[in-house]
């Protein structure tokens, strides 16, 4: 097994893990039809457009967010961050509160308990579609091709 970047004494702190507003419910899909700009000066939502956060994907990860959220009675930004903090990688993360109560219900999220439905809800909605030649090499003629008929296991993409 390969060694995680905790493992090598690395972290990462990931920048904006609720997505500019997008995973906690602050935009919706009436949003998107709304013109934006990328100026310095444009608004919260004209930033999380301008940098692909505040798209159909992103509000369909939301969606999935705020049905765990429900199931868990938590906050969508506390499962969002809850999940973000799984991540053996991740050491700490930029939450950008502006007040003492998002501190609060953010910090809650060290609180939060998922169940492995949870996860594959969050990890389903939220898989990149890696496209070609990805999805091309998947293919059992291609594998049996380039492979010269041998069978190699595949390592689970994600982690838990």
């Amino acid at each position: 097994m390969l060694p995680t970047a905790a493992d090598l004494g690395l972290g990462v702190v990931p920048w904006a893990p609720l997505g500019g507003g997008v995973l906690t419910g602050k935009y919706t899909t009436a949003d998107l039809a709304t013109p934006g700009s990328d100026a310095p000066a444009g608004t919260r939502r004209d930033h999380a457009k301008a940098n692909g956060t505040l798209t159909t994907r992103g509000l369909a990860i939301a969606d999935a967010v705020f049905g765990v959220a429900r199931q868990l009675g938590a906050t969508p930004a506390q499962v969002a961050l809850a999940w973000t903090l799984r991540h053996p990688s991740v050491v700490s993360s930029l939450i950008g509160a502006r007040t003492p109560e998002q501190l609060q219900q953010n910090t809650s999220a060290l609180d939060i308990t998922f169940d492995e439905s949870h996860l594959d809800t969050l990890h389903t909605a939220s898989d990149i579609d890696l496209g070609f030649p990805h999805e091309f090499l998947k293919q059992p003629m291609v594998r049996r091709v380039t492979t010269g008929h041998t069978t190699v296991r595949p390592r689970a993409l994600r982690t838990r």
